[in-house]
């Protein structure tokens, strides 16, 4: 049975601090959580983790981490008195910014904790990422309200052999009883690839077990995008802040991603830049109409 976490008031704008990076080129992390979220009627917070000129799929990309000024940055909140209903991490600067995290989930002990674990794909970690920073973002799955890994990242987490996209059954229950294991309340695993032109995700939840779990499947389509975890996880969250369950949420994300890499692939660069899902907000917006 899938949970909802969010009781919506549809007259409140809930707030969430999104814990992410700042692309200038290319649409991912921050460029995707602000516009979905503020599409699905969330104050969306930035926490800036790196400001970064594109993306790592590009050959050329400058990075700044932001980790020196980011405890001035939430001492500034804590006078102003900001309030939170959810903290949503994502990509991280350095592994100090676990602990600035935390810091979040201590001074905002009743938002929902959202952890997308941004680590890697394809069964390799992205180039800015080392072994010490992935084994503090495990820290992040305990206490979890949702944790959305994909295989890669869900392997890492779990100190696993990455198993590659098309897993069967049993090792589904046995990757996703390992990363309720870590503490997480709910889990959404992302990605598995049968090569049936299906793309799977699963939603389980720690009071029900993996016995319980419920498979959301989406049309995949012939080609591939970047960004397209990032644009799911924010849209995951923007249906959870909407007050629909997670199963739910979960089908919503999937579908406005298909939806959008439709209208990506007729954008010039579409491959690399990423998916444009402007013109899917609307999607999104009708979710608190």
């Amino acid at each position: 049975m899938s949970v909802t976490l969010y009781d919506r008031n549809p007259r409140y704008i809930p707030r969430i601090a999104a814990v992410h990076d700042m692309c200038g080129y290319g649409k991912c992390s921050l460029t995707a959580a602000i516009p979905i979220l503020s599409a699905a009627g969330c104050d969306v917070c930035p926490v800036p983790t790196a400001l970064f000129s594109a993306h790592t799929n590009y050959p050329v990309f400058t990075m700044h981490d932001t980790t020196p000024i980011l405890d001035g940055y939430l001492d500034a909140w804590q006078q102003e008195g900001v309030e939170l209903d959810g903290v949503y991490s994502g990509f991280l600067g350095s592994a100090e910014q676990v602990a600035l995290i935390q810091r979040l989930y201590r001074e905002y002990p009743n938002a929902l904790r959202l952890v997308d674990p941004v680590m890697g794909d394809g069964g390799k970690m992205y180039p800015t990422y080392t072994q010490e920073l992935c084994d503090a973002m495990g820290q992040l799955a305990d206490g979890a309200d949702v944790l959305m890994p994909n295989l890669t990242e869900a392997s890492i987490l779990t100190g696993r052999e990455y198993p590659g996209q098309d897993i069967d059954d049993a090792q589904i229950d046995s990757m996703l009883q390992a990363l309720l294991d870590l503490g997480a309340k709910n889990v959404v695993l992302k990605g598995i690839d049968h090569g049936d032109n299906r793309l799977r995700n699963y939603v389980v939840n720690a009071q029900d077990g993996v016995a319980h779990k419920e498979e959301c499947v989406h049309e995949k389509l012939p080609f591939m995008i970047h960004g397209t975890g990032d644009a799911f996880a924010s849209a995951l969250i923007a249906g959870v802040m909407a007050g629909r369950d997670l199963a739910a949420s979960a089908r919503i994300a999937g579908e406005f991603v298909r939806h959008a890499m439709i209208n990506t692939q007729h954008q010039p660069d579409f491959e690399r830049r990423g998916v444009s899902f402007e013109l899917n907000l609307g999607e999104l917006a009708a979710l608190v109409d």
